[in-house]
């Protein structure tokens, strides 16, 4: 019996050494972060801008909206749920090239809380919900996108 209480002693002291290493290192990373993510498309500048809008509205249950607007270059969406652990905007530039268009996303994010922080970073990933938005968009536009930069 002795040995059961040691060993789960034990187990809960890793435990509680654990969560104190994910609260520490969240708490030096800074709140905010810059990533981005580039591909072309083989559709016309105002195709990819149509899709690109479903996709936001598709992905959107309320919680972002679009507070800057110039068709079919530029937009911008911005998490307006202040009860969100996180908060931010991606800014979406479009451009032709070659016989298509590229598309270029910059998010500009902030996790409040040391411990998503330290998920967001060494977990997830900052990219994962780009990564996400360019997968459902080159199914909406037909297949792969072109070079990622």
């Amino acid at each position: 019996m002795r040995l059961a209480v040691s060993i789960g002693a034990g187990a809960l002291a890793l435990v509680a050494c654990a969560v104190a290493v994910v609260v520490l290192v969240g708490a030096r990373l800074p709140v905010a972060h810059v990533a981005s993510r580039s591909e072309t498309f083989a559709v016309p500048r105002t195709k990819l801008w149509e899709l690109s809008l479903a996709a936001f509205g598709r992905g959107n249950d309320g919680s972002y909206a679009i507070v800057e607007q110039d068709a079919p270059n530029r937009f911008v969406t911005e998490i307006t749920n202040k009860s969100l652990p996180f908060g931010g905007s991606w800014t979406y530039d479009l451009t032709d090239e070659g016989g298509g268009s590229r598309l270029t996303v910059v998010e500009r994010g902030y996790v409040y809380n040391p411990v998503f922080r330290f998920i967001s970073r060494y977990v997830i990933g900052h990219t994962r919900s780009l990564d996400a938005y360019f997968a459902a968009l080159a199914q909406s536009a037909g297949g792969k996108p072109g070079a990622t930069t």
